[in-house]
């Protein structure tokens, strides 16, 4: 019987391409480019589910993109309508570092162990009838492209993350992934992935999961 990996992120878990003109037309890489496909590809016995949402946080309602971007409320709308899962792969953190919300390393990491703190509380785990995590520190932004007005003084809070994610992840028990080791943004515009870093990260994933 097939296992289930529900893959909970923003953009680059959607597939969003760099962007090269500000407010240009909507566009999405294809299941053979994005990285939670290539982890299906990769791990046949397991079903992978994508619950990507470009502009999703970890904790802040968005004032101009709204407030549904806030991903304690998308997670727990995603944990109740798929199911049952076996795991459970999150990677956000880079919306957070807008500069319109103002947010530290740590209250950025504090944001994600509120989405932990979601997932392995008693009803989800009940309700999937128990479920392993992964973590996966996106990789720090560039200050640079079409949008890097929105990410103003980002890079550094962004380089501090994986350390304060690690510890996290060490002391809830779960799995984590350092995305910025292996990969990096795309110069384009300095926030999303490249094919070839949809690639290597879902390499990474599916190893990581095939070991659970």
């Amino acid at each position: 019987m097939a296992r289930t990996l529900l893959c909970f992120g923003d953009s680059n878990t959607h597939g969003s391409p760099p962007i090269v003109t500000r407010g240009e037309a909507y566009h999405r890489f294809d299941a053979d480019t994005r990285w939670p496909r290539l982890v299906a590809s990769t791990l046949p016995d397991w079903e992978v589910t994508e619950e990507g949402l470009p502009g999703r946080t970890a904790q802040f309602p968005d004032p101009v993109a709204g407030a549904h971007m806030d991903g304690r409320e998308g997670l727990k709308i995603a944990l109740q309508s798929h199911g049952p899962i076996d795991a459970l792969a999150i990677m956000l953190g880079t919306n957070d570092t807008k500069t319109r919300f103002g947010a530290t390393p740590g209250k950025i990491t504090a944001g994600i162990a509120s989405l932990l703190d979601i997932a392995m509380g008693l009803e989800m785990q009940q309700r999937h009838g128990g479920f392993r995590i992964l973590v996966i520190c996106p990789p720090p932004v560039l200050e640079q492209g079409p949008i890097r007005s929105e990410f103003v003084g980002a890079r550094e809070v962004s380089l501090k993350l994986p350390a304060l994610y690690a510890v996290l992840a060490e002391a809830r028990g779960v799995g984590f992934i350092d995305a910025g080791a292996l990969i990096q943004v795309s110069p384009v515009d300095g926030i999303h992935l490249e094919p070839d870093a949809h690639r290597k990260l879902g390499k990474a994933v599916a190893e990581t999961v095939g070991r659970f």
